[in-house]
């Protein structure tokens, strides 16, 4: 199985992150707007430009240069300090926004992350995901994104270096040719600036040059390094994405609809969905929910939301799908719906549980079904066992073509 990876890049992320965080303040100005740029002690001039808006780049002001160089080509700059609790604070939010879609989250960078979503698709392609996380992080957080979507980890971080800003860019196999051999060496990832004269020395300027050129001729000039730059160069990485456990403090996820639906059968079929995906991901943290929330929006974008208590905390899929489904019959209006979330809240150990004298024996047997169910998944996919009630459910929310 070919592996399903993103990567995600914040745009501007510490001029955007300040710009939003300044409107929330009462700030009349979105400075993405205006020339401006973020950077240290103006008073000073070894500060430096940390971030700029696009008028700003417009003056050909670049990152890295002096705030005094800055003013010179725009007198009318203006400046903010850099806020890292700023930084912190929405670097944070695009990570849990991210956590609804897999567990399996590499944070490269305060603005980047890689997301392994090899056995997360959901009945989806991986560049639909990446559409998805993309207009989600603009409605919801209000920043832009740049989306790699590749097999492996090297080649969607260059397709999230290709056109800027909000865009989702693929680079697979197939396309290395025509999207990335074309380019110079230099934007090649993990090539320094200081291999480029020697690289163009050996006549090789673009990446394709450095593809086609003989590994071992390579290896005699760089040593280990030109193994990996050849094997970069033709798109090869086997790395991992590495991630940290944590364990989170609710657990979530949504679909988008592509068509208004407003048979309520039909929701809760795609409620089940969600369900099946947030209690996997409990259980594989061995944790256990109080709290079930159902989501709904409709075509008016208009929110509802309706939570109840779980009788006793559980991971079991039939139980809280059972409580969701009641959530949802009792807040249903009957208005077409376009967006259905599920959350699960007030999370605790699983070996905290106060099992029920009554109920012992079927909790004991639900269990044991779903980490069946679990253990078949990782083995052969996530979506290699499918619960009777959602047999539909991928007609539903699989984009098609009409």
């Amino acid at each position: 199985m070919k592996r399903q990876i993103l990567h995600i890049d914040a745009n501007n992320a510490f001029l955007s992150w300040t710009a939003i965080e300044m409107l929330k303040r009462g700030y009349n100005i979105d400075i993405r707007t205006i020339p401006s740029i973020i950077g240290g002690d103006e008073s000073r001039r070894a500060g430096i430009v940390l971030a700029k808006s696009s008028i700003a780049k417009e003056f050909g002001i670049h990152t890295g240069e002096t705030i005094f160089s800055a003013r010179k080509k725009c007198p009318q700059i203006k400046v903010f300090p850099t806020d890292f609790s700023i930084y912190i604070k929405y670097s944070n939010q695009l990570y849990n926004l991210l956590s609804e879609y897999t567990d399996i989250i590499e944070r490269f960078s305060i603005d980047e992350c890689f997301l392994d979503m090899t056995n997360y698709l959901q009945n989806k392609t991986l560049l639909e995901k990446a559409t998805e996380i993309s207009r989600r992080v603009k409605e919801e957080l209000g920043f832009t994104v740049n989306i790699g979507v590749a097999h492996n980890k090297l080649l969607a971080k260059m397709a999230s270096d290709f056109e800027k800003p909000d865009k989702v860019h693929t680079l697979f196999e197939e396309e290395i040719p025509t999207k990335l051999w074309p380019l110079s060496v230099g934007e090649l990832f993990m090539i320094g600036k200081k291999s480029v004269p020697k690289l163009n020395n050996m006549q090789i300027i673009t990446i394709g040059d450095l593809a086609k050129t003989d590994i071992n001729k390579l290896i005699k000039r760089f040593g280990k390094h030109g193994k990996l730059m050849w094997e970069y160069a033709n798109g090869i990485d086997n790395e991992e994405v590495h991630y940290k456990i944590e364990k989170p403090k609710g657990v979530g996820n949504s679909v988008t609809l592509p068509m208004d639906i407003s048979n309520i059968n039909k929701i809760a079929e795609i409620v089940l969905s969600l369900v099946e995906h947030v209690t996997y991901r409990l259980r594989k943290y061995d944790l256990i929910a109080n709290v079930v929330n159902v989501q709904l929006r409709t075509k008016e974008f208009k929110d509802y939301s309706h939570q109840g208590k779980l009788d006793c905390a559980t991971s079991s899929t039939k139980i809280i799908y059972k409580k969701a489904r009641e959530l949802l019959e009792e807040m249903y209006k009957g208005e077409a719906v376009r967006l259905v979330g599920v959350r699960l809240d007030n999370l605790e150990e699983k070996e905290s549980m106060q099992m029920n004298l009554f109920s012992n024996e079927s909790i004991e047997k639900q269990d044991k079904l779903d980490k069946v169910l679990d253990s078949l998944k990782r083995k052969y996919g996530y979506e290699s066992i499918i619960r009777a009630g959602k047999m539909n459910v991928s007609d539903i929310v699989k984009f098609k073509k009409n």
